[in-house]
């Protein structure tokens, strides 16, 4: 009987790893790393920009912008928030869509070389994506390693990440 009382202490004082919604669906409190892993399989994207340099602010060298971000409708701003919370960092951004027929949306980004690198990569090294999203993590990877490297820099290494991004999201 004392068992009992000390174990309905315990349950009184936890809190459920998962709540009902509205419909009776049992949805998680926290995320998982699968569920991050799966999400960014369907929603996510590793995308590298180009920006040619700006002579207006005497850059001379291309900027390389190395980006891992998870893009979902407006109404699933509650999730996007507790995906950062799960990365611990990022940002998240509204999209205003002008195109007929879409939704307004928000997007979780993550793009500092640092965070990337000491974060997001380990975590898609250890917990692999399935979808056909891992070939572009792999050449994201290459370049993001050679933009820390200031590759881009000279003709050779920025030739090198160009041919790289080309075969992204091919």
């Amino acid at each position: 009987m004392a068992q009992s009382k000390k174990i309905g202490s315990q349950l009184n004082r936890s809190t459920p790893l998962f709540r009902k919604n509205n419909g009776g669906r049992m949805k998680p409190n926290v995320l998982s790393a699968d569920y991050i892993v799966g999400l960014t399989d369907g929603e996510g994207s590793f995308s590298v920009y180009l920006n040619p340099p700006n002579k207006k602010h005497y850059a001379i060298h291309y900027r390389v912008q190395c980006r891992y971000y998870i893009k979902m409708r407006e109404d699933d701003l509650p999730l996007l928030q507790k995906v950062r919370s799960y990365w611990g960092c990022g940002k998240i951004y509204f999209q205003k869509e002008y195109r007929e027929n879409q939704r307004n949306n928000y997007r979780f980004e993550i793009f500092d070389y640092d965070l990337l690198s000491r974060i997001v990569v380990p975590f898609f090294k250890k917990n692999s994506l399935q979808s056909k999203r891992i070939k572009d993590f792999e050449l994201f990877c290459q370049i993001l390693d050679l933009a820390m490297k200031k590759e881009h820099h000279t003709t050779k290494g920025l030739q090198k990440i160009m041919g790289l991004k080309r075969q992204m999201h091919a």
